[in-house]
């Protein structure tokens, strides 16, 4: 029948019409992702832990010269985050050793449901020891405080003392942001993912930047440091927003171990933190960790460790002194 031919056309030309945005959004999103990595390529080296590579980063003291000490950033973060400001200002004291986590920046993935926080505590408190810091003092900001966390509680014995920056340490009540429910779907993925890597605006990415660092301003340069486009790129994009969206219940399953921590333990957070919450986190963790000392950054955000350096590192040293370092 002549409107079934008619139809049929039409759904043909939607087809090719459909095949030809995914292509043209591919090649988009490739483009991208090759103009970040040769912007920013890897700053250290890569180790190989069982079957997955890590990238670190290796800054300060020579080893078995100074306490070691590891970074582990955050949400949507890279080794870059921790190489601005933190790193530099800790580099005369410590062997520093700040990793990329599990799926982001240039470490592989260890899963595709995103890899627990615990899960990824194994896989660096391992990539540590292969780098010879067997009880390094460890930091973690904001996700990274959580992954911090994990390797405090699974492997005590590892660790000489504990950093949470403006670290998630609590079940909260708030439903998971709309772009993380979108990014993480299977649906998101195979589709909104691939078109925010190829047709996402600075502006945009800016804007996002601005409210992170809010109230403070992001910081001249950091921007191009840390390199936005490796955020961007598919697989980093879909490993963050799996990680996102795994890490209530994940935080649900930590948290009645937390008395267990027996290391000293310096918990930092900005009072006017309106990512991670001050009061549910931070105190609340005071609260429940034996001997946690707690700093309260008045008027600062979620980025104490680049717009309060001074007091976060004063947080490391007390930390190494408190667990008897030189």
């Amino acid at each position: 029948m002549k409107w079934i031919r008619s139809v049929a056309k039409v759904l043909s030309y939607l087809g090719l019409a459909a095949a030809a945005g995914a292509a043209l959004t591919t090649w988009h999103a490739g483009r991208r992702e090759a103009a970040a990595e040769a912007s920013h390529p890897p700053l250290g080296q890569t180790l190989v832990v069982g079957s997955h590579r890590v990238h670190v980063v290796e800054m300060g003291r020579p080893r078995g010269s100074a306490p070691d000490l590891v970074l582990i950033h955050g949400s949507s973060g890279n080794t870059r985050d921790m190489t601005f400001r933190l790193a530099p200002a800790l580099a005369e004291e410590f062997r520093i050793l700040i990793f990329d986590r599990p799926g982001l920046g240039y470490s592989d993935r260890i899963n595709r449901t995103g890899a627990t926080i615990r899960q990824q505590a194994g896989l660096l408190r391992q990539a540590a020891a292969q780098m010879g810091a067997e009880q390094p003092v460890v930091l973690g900001h904001s996700y990274g405080g959580a992954v911090a966390l994990a390797w405090a509680v699974d492997y005590p014995g590892s660790l000489s003392a504990l950093v949470s920056v403006a670290g998630v340490s609590y079940p909260w009540d708030t439903p998971l942001d709309t772009f993380y429910r979108v990014t993480s779907s299977p649906l998101g993925s195979v589709v909104a993912v691939p078109a925010l890597t190829a047709f996402v605006s600075r502006k945009t990415v800016m804007e996002t930047l601005d409210a992170v660092f809010a109230p403070q301003p992001v910081p001249e340069g950091y921007a191009q440091h840390f390199g936005i486009g490796l955020t961007l790129r598919r697989g980093s994009l879909r490993a963050n927003a799996r990680q996102r969206a795994n890490l209530l219940d994940e935080v649900k399953s930590l948290t009645p171990h937390y008395s267990s921590i027996g290391v000293p333990v310096e918990i930092i957070h900005g009072t006017a933190d309106d990512t991670v919450s001050p009061d549910l986190h931070a105190r609340q963790l005071a609260r429940d960790v034996p001997g946690a000392a707690l700093t309260l950054l008045q008027g600062v955000g979620h980025m104490p460790h680049q717009v309060a350096t001074d007091e976060v590192a004063a947080a490391v040293r007390r930390a190494a002194a408190r667990a008897h370092l030189r």
